[in-house]
């Protein structure tokens, strides 16, 4: 039997409401073909702008919808599927940090459903975000992968990396973010320690960094190659790498990163 729904969300809080209103403003979907539930009338009233149908009964997106995206909290998933009185969803788009295809299956009861894990992150909420997606279960089926591909390609970068590699992946892309955040906000508090204002500091910073990213993803050099051009021989800025160097900088990343990578690791055992 036809679904109604072409794409129904569980859960609409930050991330879902993102997934919402990138499908339905890049016009990937029209808003008839979205369905959204949350018992936060709150957050339903977040994407109500955009034409969807909202409601408060998970199940009856479940029941409705071709693929059923879940953007609810680890810890809520169980009782998502108790809320599900049963009704097994064959296309599942899991955006659930820590949680396995294999353990969603196991908590539906079914191993005929078909997973897909997704990890998207914050700046998806602009449609900057960069998603790991495991499609692996649609392997063979084009039209399905694609349309997943798609969901997410309307907030951001796709990458398929293994589901297997998915720590990692919280590590680099899912927490990078508050990474960058604060290297930007120790770069503007300098600035203004030496004399900027604090707009100045932070249109400097902002830029420097969003145009050094830029050079990375365009620039046909290796990074290290790109940093000793910006110092420069003798350059002031090679003073600065020297100090990061003596601080430990690199390292003080790689060790931030494995404890992330480590923490995601205990919540998905």
């Amino acid at each position: 039997m036809k679904k109604k729904f072409k794409l129904g969300v569980i859960g609409c809080g930050f991330m879902g409401s993102a997934l919402v209103k990138g499908v339905v403003l890049s016009d990937f979907l029209s808003p008839k073909k979205v369905i959204v539930s949350d018992l936060v009338e709150a957050n339903l009233d977040s994407v109500a702008d955009t034409g969807v149908y909202t409601c408060n009964s998970n199940r009856f997106v479940a029941e409705n919808s071709e693929y059923l995206v879940l953007a609810v909290k680890p810890q809520h998933f169980e009782n998502v599927v108790k809320s599900l009185g049963g009704y097994k969803p064959e296309n599942v788009i899991s955006v659930m940090a820590g949680i396995s295809k294999l353990f969603i299956k196991k908590k539906f009861g079914s191993d005929k459903i078909r997973v897909a894990i997704c990890m998207p992150n914050l700046p998806c909420s602009i449609g900057s975000g960069a998603i790991a997606s495991d499609m692996s279960d649609y392997d063979g089926n084009t039209d399905d992968s694609d349309f997943i591909f798609n969901v997410f390609d309307s907030v951001g970068m796709v990458l398929s990396i293994d589901e297997s590699n998915m720590d990692a992946v919280t590590g680099i892309s899912v927490s990078g973010p508050a990474y960058a955040f604060m290297l930007i906000d120790a770069m503007i508090d300098a600035g203004i320690k030496h004399g900027l204002s604090k707009d100045a500091a932070k249109a400097l910073a902002v830029q420097t960094v969003l145009g050094a990213a830029e050079m990375v993803q365009r620039d046909e050099r290796s990074v290290p190659d790109l940093i000793m051009q910006a110092c420069g021989k003798g350059g002031v800025a090679l003073e600065a790498v020297k100090v990061l160097e003596e601080n430990n900088f690199r390292g003080t990343v790689y060790q931030a990163i494995a404890a992330c990578v480590n923490k995601s690791r205990e919540l998905s055992e």
